[in-house]
């Protein structure tokens, strides 16, 4: 039954297609509920996407994913955040201020590594901000990739801004998240 809800926090098959006609998704969870989810949303001409990797495996890991979930359906309706760098930063201070993480010795250090995109689709541009997980385009037989931050979306003990990356998208681009 866990399982059965997880996955209705998933975006439908119907939802990918129609968002994103040409994608993939690689999901297979280790145990009957997974600490990997994927995320997508359309915001007026913008698509937001999102691809994690949550702390910890079976129920710990489901129990981030649905906090991860939760807390992305919440910041992406508000307009003052607008960049994938401000949204992770959003996220990890509501990961923190959720689960108590101040920084001491002894306390959980639980959250989430992401790959973050916002693709314009009048302009097709598409910006990247990622938390220890990169993105890669293909292009003309080429491979490019655009390195995450090497912080966690939590409490970190070298916490700095998420960094944005700009792509101009080209037909027959690929990116793998």
């Amino acid at each position: 039954y866990a399982e059965k809800i997880q996955t209705a926090l998933l975006p439908s098959q119907q939802t990918l297609k129609q968002l994103l006609p040409n994608h993939f998704v690689l999901y297979k969870p280790r145990d009957i509920v997974s600490g990997d989810f994927y995320w997508v949303r359309q915001v007026e001409h913008i698509i937001l996407i999102a691809v994690a990797d949550c702390t910890g495996h079976g129920v710990p890991g489901a129990m981030m994913s649905m906090l991860g979930i939760s807390f992305l359906n919440d910041i992406s309706r508000r307009k003052e955040v607008n960049k994938p760098s401000l949204i992770l930063s959003e996220l990890r201070n509501q990961v923190k201020t959720s689960l108590k993480q101040t920084g001491k010795r002894d306390e959980a250090r639980d959250g989430m590594d992401m790959a973050f995109c916002e693709i314009n689709t009048e302009t097709n541009i598409l910006q990247y901000a990622g938390a220890n997980n990169s993105l890669l385009l293909f292009r003309n037989n080429e491979m490019f990739e655009y390195k995450a931050d090497r912080q966690p979306v939590s409490i970190y003990f070298k916490e700095k801004e998420f960094t944005d990356h700009q792509i101009q998208l080209q037909k027959g681009d690929r990116i793998y998240m």
